[in-house]
Parts: structure tokens; sequence; C-alpha cells
């Protein structure tokens, strides 16, 4: 069975890594891709795991070569989505989740109509806000120019097949959950899951 593309798209703040990173720990089919990206690593991230680090011309000999289903820009920095990656891990029958903003949703969608996109709302902007504050990196600047950004992110929730609201973790978490257990439900990837059972239960 073919897995299942899934965008999860949030604005900044909005808790995205976090529930992403819980659902793999209680989904065993899950895989999300790792992005490249031009952005510096932070305090505790390691290539390969968190972002594939690379330069701005090694990014741009990637995005040349055609090697990205998506990419984009966003605070001065380029991100960018392996497609073979992608083709791999759900031929072998998995699912795949791609962290990417309302751009890169856009591209995915042109070329992967069938794919599944759920947006992460915050309960406010003040408790959005909060959020940015306590992370503790930015000043205050560059978290004003942060919560623009958000607002701006969140005006495309309309582009989007699911909307989830994390204002309790663990709810929005079952939401997500409800999303993909459903989506694995439907009647033609369960027709072909089932298909010796069927032949079975409809043998003359």
């Amino acid at each position: 069975m073919t897995g299942t593309l899934y965008i999860i798209a949030a604005p900044s703040g909005g808790g995205k890594s976090s529930l992403v990173n819980a659902l793999l720990q209680c989904m065993p089919n899950l895989r999300v891709s790792v992005s490249h990206t031009t952005r510096p690593a932070r305090p505790g991230e390691q290539d390969g795991v968190h972002y594939h680090f690379v330069d701005q011309a090694r990014f741009d000999a990637l995005r040349a070569a055609g090697t990205f289903l998506e990419y984009a820009e966003v605070f001065g920095h380029c991100y960018g989505t392996s497609r073979q990656w992608v083709v791999e891990q759900l031929q072998n029958g998995l699912d795949v989740v791609l962290e990417i903003d309302w751009q890169g949703a856009r591209q995915v969608r042109a070329q992967w109509p069938d794919c599944v996109s759920i947006f992460i709302l915050p309960p406010s902007r003040a408790v959005l806000e909060q959020r940015l504050r306590a992370r503790g990196q930015d000043g205050a600047q560059v978290i004003a120019r942060r919560m623009q950004a958000a607002v701006d992110e969140m005006a495309h929730y309309h582009e989007f097949d699911y909307l989830v609201l994390n204002d309790d973790f663990d709810t929005a978490l079952a939401d997500l959950r409800a999303i993909m257990r459903c989506r694995r439900l439907r009647r033609d990837a369960q027709a072909e899951h089932l298909k010796p059972l069927l032949a079975e239960l409809l043998a003359q």
C-alpha cells in the first residue's frame, strides 16, 4: 500500500514541531522529511537530523538540478524538500509529513493533488506572541517581524484540508492522529490492504 503525503503548516510559534515529534513517537509508519536549509544551525540542532545544513551555492545547485519537491525563502533563508526521499518513503508504504509553509504547500499540492494538508492554529494572538517570547532567542524587533509573518501565514488557512486548534496539546495531537487514522481507513486503501480477506469473504 502506498503511503500518504501530509503537509502540516502553522505560524511560527504555533507548536507544529512539538506536535509532529509527538506524532512520530506514537505512529510507527510515519516519517518526517528533513529539509535542506541555508539557515545556520541553532544550539542543539544536528545536521541530517533536524535539517540538512548547506550553503547558498549548494542549495542553488540542488534546486537547479530539480532535487526539490518544493522550496521557499523564509526570513532570508532557503528551505527545500528532497523529492527522491519522499517518493521512496511513500513507495515503501510509509506516510510522510512535510513541515512547510503555505508557499511550499501550494507547490506540493500542484504536483501531488492527493496529499492531505493540515493547518495548525494557535488559540490567540496573545498566546502566539507569548510562545515566541518564551524562546528567549529574539529581540523585540525580530519578534514583531515574526508576528507579522505569522499573521500573513495564517491568512492562507483556507487553502488547507483540515484545521487543528493547538490550545490543549493532547487534544491537538489526538485530532492529528484522527485525521491520519481516517485516511488509512478510506475504502481504496483498505481494499488494497485487505485484498486477501475480501477475496475470501466474497468467494462464491
